[in-house]
């Protein structure tokens, strides 16, 4: 339960300024969203920043004014701003909420919402209004599993801030305490790479979504048990790491043991790689080999591995223990696939294309039928980029194959507020480009399937991947030369000591 609530000193204060002073009078009310963590280990909530909510594309506030309707007595005096509650636009706030929570890394998320306004309409509008603000906020945000938020009132007329917590179930509100602190300066950053690679059967009427959320289901209960190294050591409760950061973390993962699917009769087969889809399909009876005990042979239609590499990073506040930087880069991981998922499926439900050649990658994919597959397709999810945003600290984006950093930085831009304009060698590109790998080719191991693999290379010139695969088959011709070359070296070697033998036998006799 959070009783007391931290705010950075320095950001906020700056912050109060900027908005008493962007005009003159002050606008009549403002709303936006509190960035920062609600420590699991203590009872406080740490606020790092505060975001307004931009206008909305109608150029009309998220937050106004409503004024009591007028009575009916003719000579009555007209109402004042007294008289006013505040009036929300609760679809867009939960937008910006959304995408908002999509940028954010470990261990900051969005905590809640503050209203800038007078304590008359404060006091006017009534806590039920608060509380459904804030509880659709909770809703639309990624990974969202706090039971309490905050609403923080920034008062103009008298100039004050009061907090208040809220029970998202009851909807409840009951102030606590407000103090300031040095956060941001404090903050130790951890950061992880991390490498997997899933893989589990796909049913046949199972949608494209479907599919990845449950892989992204199994890789989610890998990363739960995983153990952790930080710095080179294994994680313990008593573990001592200096101060200077940041700290590198890596996860160890149990060994699996493939459970093989004996005489299935699948339709498809489905390969992800280093973040890259690749498809083909079949009607041969073949082995299936899966990551995962859940495995059933009814109505199976091919074999999903989902695998490729994930940059996480997370930050712990003061007083926070080493524990929970670990389970927010566990949950920072998850959270980033849920993400570029979402924005596959946000492009894909783009309708502006009607032709299916003018489709993008994202309205392709998703239009994907496992069953009906004859060739093979590759597809790569967004990777991440780190854009500087406050005191050191990073928020991401997601790029598709042909954006850049400056639309990162643009798309940034229209959500949170930038201390400095990012210059794009400041951006950091933790993930490489995805590449394909070498990878047997289905259809080559399928007897009586050659022309399919033939049509492959049409197909991965489009996805970018034609050259790892070119250099894959390049490595298979050359690694099948060396063995036919060994074998006839043993074979002659075989040859010349049954000479020397029988030549030796005959000169004892």
């Amino acid at each position: 339960m959070v009783k007391a609530v931290v705010g950075d000193e320095a950001h906020l204060k700056a912050f109060e300024e900027a908005l008493s002073s962007s005009s003159s009078p002050p606008p009549q009310a403002q709303l936006g969203l509190v960035v920062g963590k609600l420590s699991a280990s203590s009872d406080r909530a740490l606020v790092y920043s505060l975001l307004p909510t931009p206008p909305t594309e109608a150029g009309a506030p998220a937050c106004s004014l409503r004024a009591a309707p007028k009575p009916k007595a003719s000579k009555a005096k007209a109402p004042s701003s007294s008289d006013a509650t505040l009036e929300f636009d609760v679809d867009w706030i939960a937008e910006h909420a959304r995408q908002v929570s999509r940028m954010l890394l470990g261990g900051t998320s969005v905590i809640g919402i503050y209203i800038w306004a007078s304590e008359a309409s404060f006091k006017a509008t009534p806590p039920a209004v608060l509380s459904q603000v804030i509880r659709v906020v909770s809703q639309a945000c990624y990974g969202s599993t706090l039971s309490e938020r905050l609403l923080i009132h920034i008062s103009y007329s008298p100039r004050r801030w009061a907090c208040r917590i809220c029970e998202v179930a009851s909807r409840s509100l009951r102030p606590c305490d407000f103090k300031y602190s040095k956060l941001l300066a404090s903050l130790q950053t951890f950061r992880c790479t991390y490498n997997f690679q899933i893989r589990l059967t796909a049913v046949r009427a199972e949608p494209f979504k479907k599919v990845i959320l449950k892989a992204i289901s199994h890789l989610t209960e890998e990363v739960q048990n995983a153990r952790a190294l930080v710095d080179g050591c294994l994680f313990s409760e008593d573990i001592n790491i200096s101060t200077d950061g940041p700290h590198q973390v890596d996860f160890l993962v149990p060994f699996k043991n493939a459970v093989p699917i004996e005489g299935a009769s699948a339709n498809a087969f489905a390969v992800l790689f280093d973040d890259t889809f690749f498809f083909s399909s079949c009607h041969e009876s073949l082995t299936l080999y899966a990551c995962t005990k859940e495995c059933s042979l009814e109505g199976v239609a091919g074999l999903l591995s989902f695998a490729g590499s994930v940059s996480a990073l997370a930050y712990l506040g003061p007083k926070e223990s080493i524990s929970e930087a670990i389970s927010d880069l566990k949950a920072d991981i998850i959270t980033s696939l849920r993400s570029r998922l979402d924005i596959i499926l946000d492009e894909a439900d783009d309708g502006s294309a009607t032709n299916v050649l003018e489709q993008s990658p994202s309205q392709k994919v998703t239009q994907v039928v496992f069953h009906e597959l004859r060739e093979p397709y590759c597809f790569s999810f967004p990777r991440r980029v780190l854009i500087p945003w406050l005191g050191g600290a990073y928020v991401c984006d997601y790029l598709q194959q042909s954006e850049t950093t400056e639309d990162a930085t643009d798309r940034c831009k229209e959500v949170i507020p930038l201390e400095t304009a990012a210059a794009s060698s400041s951006i950091l590109e933790p993930e490489s480009a995805a590449v394909c790998g070498t990878l047997e080719s289905f259809w080559d191991m399928v007897p009586g399937a050659r022309s399919g693999g033939r049509n492959r290379s049409s197909r991965l010139k489009d996805s970018g991947c034609a050259g790892q695969e070119e250099d894959g088959s390049r490595r298979r011709q050359g690694a099948g030369n060396f063995n036919i070359l060994a074998a006839l070296f043993a074979l002659l070697v075989a040859l010349i000591g049954g000479v020397v033998f029988t030549f030796s036998a005959g000169s004892n006799t």
